[in-house]
């Protein structure tokens, strides 16, 4: 085979990345690979990670060379030309056969390699990052970055909320920096983040490993994907924002409180059937587009004065209002469950937010007589998915995938102005959204 790329290493996603050939050159490239590795170490790897790896190529090295973990790169938008956006958002997940970037539902539509997400993001900034800029930009463990992992109230700051956050089945992150930026770039950071690292470690608040010993213990674990969460309950100096995380086989879902007020800013579905474009084919773009099924998308949706989102909002004197609030408490002692329990400061009452692993359940205790609901709000002239609203669903089609979030308590009601559409409570004050198949 001939290297097509411009220079010695090309970042290209048609070249330097497994997406750029066609099943039997992958086959290629990953035996020369394992070849080399195993004259040199004397054995095959148990893990391999890279910015992106299709489907093909990661059964293949499970089925022939018995890899136990892989990684990819975090969610981004467009940064180096790459596009992971709206998956699961971090620890592991176990992908479909067809597409390495979706979470399977169903054990026998999996592939068995847990894919751990890099990098470890910023959860309450990384996700908007680049509304008031041309592009996204990178606020990450990665040591090379000054306001980020590279400064040090940024770092204490990260790992306190990685040590002391509900993560539900566990909490990841992993440490480190591609090469290609060299020790001048990366040494100030490193040398700031692995000493507390290794306090963390010896006040046993954390494991380190390499990815294959992770791998293996979370396929010791866990049969399919586990919900977990990142907890984030404060922001850094001078900031008020606060945010949650939730992850399971079935859907994403991202929690915003900012400046009292709450919002879903992100939730995106899975389905095992939706195949990537490059499982069985080569991309010839330069460019890479990873993507599940937005039912909110408070960064794409959003322009730089208007932030798309689910709001909750109460009817008060015939104006329609945000729901204000004081701290949540974020608690994940049952299994598979993650609870928020709100507070609310300007109505009586306290909002409690269930997440499970298929349903998403809201309640409002100790007011039976405020009217509020859910305003999915976004700015005009965004390209939507959705193409039917019902009182017990919305409907919606993306990349030629229908797909439809069900209500079993309340009902969905058509908006009007900025307003998408709205989830009105039922005579119990609560909302139960189901993101499974029906």
């Amino acid at each position: 085979m001939k290297w097509r790329g411009r220079y010695s290493w090309d970042w290209r996603a048609n070249i330097g990345f497994s997406t750029g050939y066609t099943p039997e050159e992958r086959k290629k490239l990953i035996d020369t690979y394992m070849a080399d590795f195993k004259k040199i170490f004397g054995y095959y790897p148990r893990s391999v990670a890279s910015w992106f790896i299709d489907a093909y190529s990661l059964n293949y090295m499970y089925e022939q060379y018995h890899i136990v973990a892989s990684a990819n790169c975090k969610d981004q938008y467009g940064t180096d030309g790459y596009t992971l956006w709206g998956g699961y958002w971090n620890q592991a997940y176990y992908p479909s056969k067809t597409n390495a970037y979706m979470p399977a539902q169903h054990a026998d539509k999996q592939i068995p390699v847990p894919v751990f997400r890099m990098l470890g993001s910023d959860p309450i900034h990384q996700y908007d990052d680049g509304l008031q800029q041309d592009r996204q930009g990178v606020i990450t463990l990665e040591p090379v970055y000054p306001k980020a992992g590279g400064d040090s109230t940024w770092i204490n700051w990260f790992f306190k909320q990685f040590v002391s956050g509900a993560s539900m089945a566990f909490a990841y992150t992993q440490a480190g920096q591609e090469n290609s930026f060299t020790w001048n770039a990366m040494a100030k950071g490193l040398e700031m983040q692995f000493p507390l690292i290794e306090k963390l470690r010896n006040e046993k608040k954390i494991r380190v490993e390499t990815p294959a010993a992770s791998g293996q213990w979370f396929k010791n674990n866990f049969i399919v994907t586990p919900a977990t969460s990142v907890t984030a309950l404060e922001e850094l100096p001078g900031g008020n924002k606060k945010t949650v995380w939730f992850d399971s086989r079935f859907y994403r879902a991202n929690l915003l409180w900012d400046n009292g007020a709450l919002r879903f800013r992100d939730i995106h579905l899975f389905d095992e059937n939706m195949a990537s474009a490059y499982v069985n084919k080569p991309t010839t773009s330069n460019e890479c587009r990873l993507l599940t099924l937005p039912f909110v998308d408070g960064y794409l949706w959003s322009n730089i004065n208007d932030h798309a989102g689910l709001r909750f909002k109460a009817l008060t004197n015939g104006k329609e209002t945000d729901i204000l609030g004081g701290t949540p408490v974020i608690s994940d002692k049952t299994k598979g469950t993650l609870s928020v329990t709100w507070p609310l400061k300007n109505i009586q009452g306290t909002l409690h937010i269930q997440f499970e692993e298929d349903k998403l359940i809201i309640t409002l205790s100790g007011n039976d007589t405020l009217k509020w609901r859910l305003d999915l709000d976004v700015p005009e002239g965004k390209n939507l998915p959705f193409t039917q609203v019902t009182a017990r669903s919305v409907n919606a089609s993306f990349d030629n995938i229908s797909y439809a979030v069900f209500t079993k308590e309340g009902t969905f009601e058509k908006g009007d102005g900025n307003s998408v559409f709205s989830v009105i409570p039922d005579a119990e004050q609560k909302i139960e959204l189901f993101f499974g198949k029906k």
